[in-house]
């Protein structure tokens, strides 16, 4: 079985620079221009995806309706899909969070993955939550067939920290730009990942963007 792992495009959230989570936000222009590019990638490398699973947060869902529309593909959306939630800071623009939360602020400055957010999920549900999504995913599949999901940064690397048996930290090791490709074959002998966080489809002018 072979996974397609898309991160969306470009929102209107992170064009304004807001710590997003499940803060919920369209694509800008540019998230749609960039959808648009990576559908002209898949089209031409001859992807045939047998369904499309999408967080059902907007800036996904409308990047997999695009994709969808070009692919002829089905797309079912998951909750379970969405982006960590950063409690109190969803929505929250960056540059603000100092003022607004000066001890979350301090807290998240010592970048040793120990930083406290007021509501926010949990590693170990994060993990939960992705783990088993995706088990839910290969379960449903037969070995030949493509699977397309089209999530969030954060949601994506937990998904491959599930499937290559990473040991789950703050910060996750993975980092995925908007609309980057990443590949996953899953195989009797075992997981490998040919592709990561792959952005060429973008290299004529359509900018990535990876708040």
């Amino acid at each position: 079985m072979r996974l397609l792992l898309i991160r969306h495009g470009e929102s209107v959230g992170n064009a304004e620079g807001r710590m997003q989570g499940q803060f919920d936000s369209p694509l800008s222009d540019l998230g749609r221009d960039q959808a648009r590019a990576l559908l002209a990638r898949l089209q031409g490398e001859g992807w045939n995806p047998a369904v499309i699973y999408s967080s059902d947060l907007c800036r996904a869902s409308e990047t997999a309706g695009i994709l969808a529309a070009g692919l002829e593909a089905p797309v079912t959306l998951d909750v379970r899909l969405r982006e960590y939630d950063i409690g109190v800071l969803s929505g929250v623009i960056w540059r603000e969070v100092e003022a607004l939360y000066p001890e979350v602020w301090r807290k998240l400055q010592q970048r040793d993955g120990s930083s406290v957010i007021p509501g926010e999920e949990g590693l170990a549900a994060f993990h939960e939550r992705l783990s088993s999504t995706a088990a839910d995913i290969l379960a449903a599949h037969q070995d030949d067939e493509t699977v397309a999901v089209v999530s969030h940064g954060g949601s994506l690397g937990m998904i491959l920290v599930y499937l290559l048996h990473i040991a789950p930290r703050r910060p996750l090791p993975f980092r995925f730009d908007n609309t980057s490709l990443s590949i996953v074959d899953v195989e009797p002998r075992g997981v490998r990942l040919t592709l990561l966080n792959c952005t060429c489809h973008l290299s004529d002018g359509v900018t990535p963007v990876v708040e």
